[in-house]
């Protein structure tokens, strides 16, 4: 393996690598093109017949950051649902390509990734208004393009990921917003004869995502059981509505308070009425949420129909989805497990359910300390026979 440097013109230099294909026994030359000093000429010449020598060496090419996402995302899609691939798109699109796409791959360095996102924070908005996107928009960012190079590691466009050495902005923590108990029972009783009725019956009370409730059918509701299955999840995208897995991948049971089946018998009498009037029966593969005529009912449209709702009282305008905090943290509060209020949402890991509704763990901890508290009175007082004074025995000197 043997290299040489060629001066081009004060300041560029030529690095020639010579190599002997094993396949021909021919000498194959690489060319490399260099600005610098002679001496800085020399040490990258070295470093490329050692990276060609220790099969680390990457061919020159000027495939752009912008055409290699291009690429990557005709990879992906196939390998995620369409909402995701749409997120995808728009991030590339819209925030990585912006200001990263006309850097050469393969001269990806961590400090161009750190001025991009600090640009981002400043100037990253590409509504047409003026300033930058929030910390948690360029973790996004950080986060697919730090897959994307990761594809291209693999596919053996670069070395290494350059997105591996910098961090991503620190995103303030902030607990989720929702109605506490009293309040939840006032925005039930204020969406009462609305159409947005039973939507929000089953997100408060059972924790039910939009797509979720979009996807239910009368078959999958079980009322003399008092549980029903979420097996399925409607999901709306540019290209159409279309039935999913539910995003934890699986289907879960759902038990039913007796408020929710009374309200659910109600309200299939109401629509089997409905459909008589058009000539037809309500069956069970008929979804439990549609419009009079039987057609489908879509997410943006729960959400349109609650933000109408909720603004025309004195409640606090929060998103529809806050309904589905607002069950997971009546039931923490509450004392129920987190493991049980993890299944009974959905979510693929119980961590995911702590780090969410932690705001509701200081109340649980104080709760357990009482009861250890109270355990080990009681457990000194019998120690201590009929001692009416349920305390620890004081420490001795030698203790």
């Amino acid at each position: 393996m043997k290299g040489h440097i060629r001066e081009r013109s004060p300041g560029h230099w030529a690095i020639i690598l010579d190599q002997h294909d094993p396949a021909t026994g021919k000498r194959r030359r690489k060319w490399h093109s260099f600005k610098g000093t002679k001496r800085e000429a020399q040490v990258e010449c070295s470093r490329l017949i050692t990276a060609m020598s220790g099969g680390t060496y990457l061919e020159p090419n000027k495939l752009t950051v912008a055409a290699f996402f291009a690429t990557w995302l005709k990879h992906i899609k196939s390998q995620v649902s369409p909402k995701t691939f749409e997120r995808y798109s728009g991030i590339v699109n819209q925030n990585i390509i912006p200001l990263l796409g006309a850097v050469v791959l393969n001269k990806l360095k961590p400090i161009q990734i750190t001025d991009a996102y600090a640009k981002a924070l400043l100037e990253g908005r590409r509504d047409g208004k003026e300033g930058g996107l929030s910390p948690r928009t360029v973790g996004h960012m950080h986060r697919v393009l730090k897959q994307g190079l990761s594809q291209a590691v693999r596919w053996e466009s670069l070395n290494r990921n350059p997105a591996d050495a910098v961090d991503p902005p620190k995103v303030e923590w902030k607990p989720v917003s929702t109605y506490d108990l009293p309040q939840s029972v006032d925005v039930i009783e204020a969406m009462r004869g609305k159409p947005i009725f039973i939507p929000v019956l089953l997100a408060i009370l059972c924790g039910l995502r939009r797509g979720e409730i979009c996807a239910l059918r009368w078959r999958s509701v079980d009322l003399a059981g008092g549980q029903m299955s979420v097996v399925e999840s409607l999901e709306q995208t540019k290209d159409g509505l279309r039935f999913k897995s539910p995003k934890s991948g699986k289907g879960r049971t759902v038990a039913l308070s007796e408020t929710v089946i009374a309200e659910l018998r109600s309200y299939r009498a109401q629509r089997a009425q409905e459909a008589l009037r058009l000539g037809k029966g309500l069956s069970d593969d008929d979804l439990v949420l549609a419009h009079p005529d039987g057609s489908q009912i879509t997410p943006i449209y729960i959400s349109q129909q609650w933000a109408r709702a909720i603004g025309k009282t004195t409640l606090a305008h929060l998103r529809f989805h806050d309904l589905r905090h607002a069950h997971a943290t009546h039931m923490l509060a509450n004392g129920v497990h987190p493991k049980v209020a993890s299944e009974r949402l959905g979510h693929s890991k119980v961590g995911i359910t702590l780090d969410l509704y932690s705001h509701v763990i200081p109340g649980m901890q104080a709760d357990a300390a009482a009861t250890v508290d109270a355990a080990l009175k009681a457990a000194a007082q019998n120690r201590n026979g009929s001692n009416p004074v349920a305390e620890l025995p004081p420490r001795t000197k030698a203790e």
